[in-house]
């Protein structure tokens, strides 16, 4: 099942990179989707073969990996939070913002449907009616941009969602499928992850 949002995968540069500016090596701060769904196996490769850099990869949710960047200690963030992204550049704090990639995020759940939203176009009225039916959702809730999105969307339907339908996973998004998976339950997802493990899930 899948109700669509499109979501834009972003670069931003961190402003400390003086010390890096003499190094080889590259700190990059990327959202777990990226490494979940494979992507970094094959862009970092290529990026040092055609460079000669070096990348090392801290795969965070995106609030974190902006907070590393700001904070200096990467060189570049990828992340996928755009309103969070365009409040440090306009504080100062991360510069050149640039669009890299684009995704999608799709809200997955078990083959039973037991909220009924198979069919439903508004993603505002999916959330409803899984709260109303009291169906578990498994939530990232680590400040991610799936995270921060999801999190919007619960505001939006007017609910606040919480235990025991509601179930916090505190980690990646891969991580968080398998545990959905385990529960029987709903989640937000970016779409490359989802294909990337949908064969071991039964979403």
């Amino acid at each position: 099942m899948g109700i669509r949002w499109l979501g834009a995968v972003v670069v931003l540069l961190g402003l400390a990179t003086a010390a890096g500016a003499q190094s080889r090596v590259v700190i990059l701060a990327t959202t777990t989707s990226t490494q979940d769904a494979g992507l970094l196996d094959v862009l970092v490769p290529a990026f040092e073969r055609r460079t000669g850099y070096t990348v090392k990869t801290i795969a965070v949710g995106t609030g974190q990996a902006l907070v590393l960047a700001a904070r200096g200690e990467a060189d570049v963030a990828l992340a996928h939070a755009p309103e969070l992204e365009r409040t440090y550049v306009a504080e100062g704090r991360l510069a050149n913002r640039r669009l890299v990639m684009v995704n999608d995020f799709v809200l997955v759940g078990p083959e039973a449907d037991p909220a009924k939203i198979v069919g439903e176009t508004s993603a505002v009225a999916a959330f409803r009616r899984i709260a109303a039916s009291g169906a578990r959702f498994v939530s990232r809730g680590d400040r991610s941009g799936t995270h921060v999105l999801e999190q919007a969307l619960w505001r939006q339907a007017g609910i606040a969602p919480a235990a025991p339908w509601y179930i916090e996973s505190g980690q990646g998004m891969g991580a968080t499928l398998g545990l959905a998976d385990d529960r029987r339950a709903y989640t937000l997802s970016d779409r490359a992850t989802l294909l990337a493990l949908g064969r071991r899930l039964a979403l």
